[in-house]
């Protein structure tokens, strides 16, 4: 079934879908007429419209820099990363070039999203998770994440800021990265230090990383 959707209400119908999403299925950009919306407010269906997605599905946009947005769109779009069950690929065939730089923009001029307040801090695990951000591990061959990935860093476009994001997400894409199934890291760079990580150590990461506050960034290119 086409949804038909008045302009003046299509907002308003995208935010009301973001809640109920959850309860039914991932909306698609192709069930709704778009028409006259914005394309941030597609992408919103999934990762709201604050940047804030509600389930660990999908990621935060909030505060990304946006030159990262773009590129991991396009290799979606290009097949160069596949590890969200194909929906991303269908939802980024769709979008052009022009829109998806205005998308990216969107979402990266958000405020950044809060720190998940449930995670329990200053556990063993969550200290362990400190540790390797901050100074990685050099018994184990591990890099210090903060390294790429820190947000005092913001010349770094071409990495995602980590902090305040869904531990379940972080979580995901660190076992695909050591298991093979995300490979759009051209300098294997992320490949190779996932692959030293065990579960423990991806969970400590996942739970410390989403417990931190993420600094507002300056406005990023999209270049």
């Amino acid at each position: 079934m086409t949804l038909h959707i008045s302009r003046g209400r299509r907002c308003g119908f995208v935010v009301g879908l973001i809640a109920v999403g959850a309860m039914i299925w991932p909306a698609r950009a192709d069930m709704l007429i778009t028409d006259g919306m914005q394309p941030w407010e597609v992408c919103a269906e999934c990762h709201g419209l604050d940047g804030i997605s509600a389930t660990a599905k999908f990621p935060k946009l909030a505060g990304q820099p946006a030159a990262y947005i773009v590129k991991q769109v396009r290799d979606f779009r290009e097949d160069r990363r596949r590890n969200d069950g194909g929906q991303m690929a269908s939802n980024a065939a769709d979008i052009s070039d022009a829109n998806l730089v205005k998308a990216a923009g969107y979402f990266s001029a958000l405020p950044p999203p809060p720190p998940d307040a449930s995670l329990a801090a200053e556990t063993q695990p969550w200290r362990r998770g400190a540790a390797l951000y901050r100074a990685g591990d050099a018994g184990a061959g591990v890099l210090a994440c903060s390294a790429c990935h820190d947000d005092a860093a913001p010349e770094r476009t071409d990495t995602p800021l980590l902090k305040a994001q869904h531990a379940g997400y972080l979580a995901k894409q660190l076992r695909d990265w050591r298991s093979g199934e995300r490979a759009n890291d051209v300098s294997a760079t992320m490949p190779a230090i996932a692959g030293k990580l065990s579960d423990a150590d991806i969970e400590a990461l996942a739970t410390f990383l989403a417990s931190q506050a993420r600094p507002k960034q300056n406005a990023q290119s999209t270049q």
